[in-house]
């Protein structure tokens, strides 16, 4: 039983205390059947609280109510009446109810009614419906792992194909047989078969009669490199003399070894899950086991796994240790005080101290360990041997089921994954058939199903000592009539749950190896057990499809993939440490690695709850692993802004680098200038003439203190911009002073004569350049000294950037 113990939900109306919501997304409260003890008169006696207990189609419910403290103790007075109710998941709840009450009964009776309805269709997985979980149609899931494991990735499953027939695909070894697509020929077995490609239907047909239950061997897994697979089927039915033979049987087993690169005939290892001594006590029966001289180049190996009762009689050994040396118990009191501090460990249980000597007396590790190494040995033989391997047990259903499914995990990278282990169990468990609601305890179409799992302790189970606060508190519920529970009680049987712990013992051997984590499989697991989604209700796909429990049923691998996109990749399902590029290939553990150790997240949650903690080192990891997801984003950003600063400490040094080309150029251009106007400086000064440099905007003026003639020279820069230029705009004061000997004229040619930038080395100017000359050749400056030299032009050049914008000032023009 599922019971959250601290879930906050009003006396009078569970509709009224919350919305659908507090499902967790799956129906909603109409759907939810329930019977309620209110007041102060029901203690939960493993945690000595007082309050209301709710029984529900779906949950049970227990509400802690405070009691002040003068009244606590005689509300909390110990009751002559208890009810003992023990959980598929390890959970073993006691509760005392006021003595003279039927509230014992009630509660009692309520729960045989909601755990075993009379009809399936009254489950609460009917009554919720699918909600927002719709189920996918398992069978087009079965067909697309079929593709996938005959490389026809190309091809995709639907409906449509299903109905007309068409999805008989095939490669060059192995094809997909519709021959049980209506479940005449073995009703235990999915609607689509892998069989060997040269085998026709009929033979298909004609083997399937002498397997038990018809369950004929089939291909679970195949190699696409090499071609070795791993088979499964159900025992021969050799009989008691062991000297039944089936030819169409031993053909389709022979066709499972295909021949090798090299030629040779590939061998077959037929692996038989029991013990020898209970293969040929079946043969009584018409069962057994194969003899390897009817099937060519074959090994027969026998792996000793126990049965379904071995396994439930063990697991209940195992849930009552728990409950016996973890810190907390049914008595509500701790081992170490119930065993006067005496116990081993003073109750506290490790997972690591439980190992296969320790709880020997239960066998469940050992148990454990045995499945785990025969799946190991079958892989090894698949995958360093390229041997087939066919895998059955009495039944094919159970050990089968175990070893087939490990085996596959431990091959198959795939089935690693979120993705994969689903397309696993869908395949290995649902699709061929392992009875769920029997080994669950869950009602079945057959009506064989279980009744509610051992609502009190079988005494023939218990080999552990009552505590004194059992003795004292008063009696259980009386056990019901052996006859109308034995049936029952045989059915029951924890197969699929030591499958996932053995998963969960692979998963701590490899821990890079798996994409999902432990937490994730106790979800799985406890939503497997709480009847919330048709995936697991019923014993075979063909009572599934009868029943339209895919759509009538919420569906949990949808449930699940929504937890995980709710909270993306940070959610506990992910396992921090996965990394798929580490273990590509085969798992193939050593001998020494298989030494299981308890679950802890799943066996010590209630026993030993700071135990089954120990998943708080994988929680830190998370936390680390998501801060430095967090840090990775903040470099990945910090890297973008600091090359986006780079970008633009390129621009900028590139426009610097300009700027002091630029500055480089006027300075230059500055020390030219600097140079020729000394050269003009010093040529002036040599004819004994004296040079005068202004600051005056945009003027040169040549003042000849001898010559009443002025020349008068104006430079202005015309410039649409608004920024002045320094460097071209600057204004030059020429004094010429003649000497005692020199008149102006001569003074003016020398001065011309010197300094004309249109003279030649040899004296020779070039008369068509001269502005001042007419186009006829007349001269506008006659006067001029370079007009008396022959010279047509004179003039003193301050600014040679200006020098196409000189004029002359209107003066020297007048008319003769």
């Amino acid at each position: 039983m599922d019971m959250p113990m601290n879930r906050a939900t009003r006396t009078t109306s569970l509709r009224d205390a919350s919305d659908s919501s507090k499902l967790e997304g799956t129906g909603s409260w109409d759907a939810i059947e329930w019977t309620k003890i209110e007041g102060n008169g029901v203690v939960l006696v493993n945690t000595d609280d007082a309050g209301t207990l709710m029984v529900t189609n779906f949950r049970l419910i227990f509400l802690a109510v405070k009691v002040q403290s003068n009244t606590r103790h005689v509300d909390k007075t110990p009751a002559q009446r208890l009810l003992q109710v023990i959980g598929k998941d390890m959970r073993i709840l006691v509760f005392s109810f006021r003595p003279r009450t039927k509230q014992r009964h009630v509660v009692y009776d309520a729960l045989l009614r909601c755990t075993k309805p009379t009809r399936l269709w009254d489950l609460y997985a009917f009554a919720s419906g699918p909600s927002r979980f719709k189920n996918t149609t398992p069978l087009v899931r079965l067909l697309d792992e079929y593709f996938r494991l005959l490389c026809l990735g190309s091809y995709r499953a639907s409906i449509n194909i299903i109905e007309n027939g068409s999805f008989t695909l095939s490669n060059d070894l192995w094809r997909i047989s519709s021959v049980n697509s209506d479940y005449t020929m073995c009703q235990s077995y999915p609607f689509a078969l892998v069989v060997p490609k040269i085998i026709s239907d009929d033979e298909v047909l004609q083997a399937s009669s002498f397997r038990a239950r018809c369950r004929l061997p089939v291909v679970s897994w195949c190699n696409p490199l090499t071609g070795a697979v791993v088979a499964r089927s159900s025992q021969p039915l050799v009989g008691l003399m062991m000297n039944m033979r089936s030819n169409m049987d031993e053909k389709l087993v022979g066709a499972l070894c295909s021949k090798l690169d090299n030629g040779s005939r590939r061998k077959l290892y037929i692996v038989d899950a029991r013990p020898r001594k209970n293969a040929l006590a079946n043969g009584a029966m018409g069962g057994g086991s194969e003899s390897s001289s009817n099937y060519f180049q074959s090994e027969i190996v026998f792996l000793g796994i126990d049965n379904i009762h071995a396994m439930r009689e063990s697991f209940v050994r195992l849930r009552e240790y728990m409950d016996t040396h973890g810190r907390t118990s049914s008595d509500g009191m701790s081992s170490f005080l119930r065993q006067g501090g005496s116990t081993w460990g003073g109750g506290n249980l490790s997972s690591m101290s439980a190992s296969v000597s320790t709880l020997g007396d239960s066998g469940w590790l050992l148990h454990v360990q045995n499945v785990l190494a025969g799946a190991a040995w079958i892989a090894a033989r698949v995958a360093m041997e390229n041997a087939s391997v066919l895998v059955h047990c009495s039944d094919g259903w159970d050990r089968t089921s175990q070893l087939v499914s490990l085996a596959n995990l431990l091959l198959d990278p795939y089935y690693r994954t979120f993705t994969g282990f689903q397309a696993l169990v869908d395949k290995d468990w649902l699709a061929f058939g392992h009875p769920f609601s029997d080994r669950v305890g869950m009602p079945s179409v057959s009506g064989t199903g279980n009744v509610p799992f051992e609502l009190s302790r079988q005494s023939s189970t218990s080999n552990f000592p009552p505590s004194p606060m059992r003795q004292s508190s008063g009696t259980f519920v009386s056990q019901p009539p052996a006859s109308s529970h034995s049936h029952n009680s045989n059915n029951y049987s924890p197969i699929f749950l030591q499958w996932v712990d053995c998963v969960s013992q692979l998963l701590r051997i490899y821990p890079f190896a798996f994409e999902f984590s432990a937490a994730f499989l106790v979800d799985f697991v406890d939503c497997m057990l709480s009847c919330r989604f048709g995936n697991f209700l019923c014993n075979s796909e063909k009572e599934r499809q009868q029943f339209n429990v895919f759509e009538a049923c919420g569906c949990l691998w949808v449930y699940l993939a929504d937890l995980r996109t709710s909270s993306g990749g940070s959610h506990v399902h992910y396992n921090p440490f996965y990394d798929p590029l580490k273990h590509s290939g085969p798992l193939l553990p050593p001998a020494a690695a298989l030494a299981p150790t308890l679950w802890p997240q799943f066996h010590l949650r209630w026993a030993c709850p700071e135990e089954a903690q120990a998943g708080e080192i994988e929680a830190q990891c998370r936390k680390i692993v998501m801060k430095y997801a967090e840090m990775q984003k903040a470099k990945e950003m910090a890297e973008r802004k600091a090359k986006e600063v780079t970008n633009s400490m390129e621009s900028l040094n590139a426009e610097l680098r300009r700027e002091k080309q630029l500055n480089s150029s006027a300075m230059n251009m500055a020390k030219s200038m600097s140079k020729e106007n000394m050269a003009i400086k010093r040529a002036i000064q040599s004819m004994g003439c004296k040079v005068h440099v202004s600051g005056s905007s945009g003027e040169c003026i040549v003042d000849i203190e001898s010559n009443p003639d002025i020349l008068c020279c104006s430079s202005r820069k015309e410039s649409n911009s608004n920024v002045r230029d320094d460097k071209k705009d600057m204004s030059v004061s020429v004094v010429i002073t003649a000497g005692d000997d020199d008149d102006g004229n001569n003074a003016i040619g020398r001065v011309c004569e010197t300094l004309c930038p249109f003279r030649f080395g040899d004296g020779r100017v070039c008369e068509t350049l001269c502005p001042f000359r007419f186009g006829d050749g007349g001269c506008r400056w006659p006067n001029g000294g370079c007009a008396q030299l022959g010279s047509q032009y004179v003039g003193l050049k301050a600014n040679f950037d200006a020098f196409d914008k000189l004029s002359i000032d209107d003066s020297y023009f007048k008319s003769e």
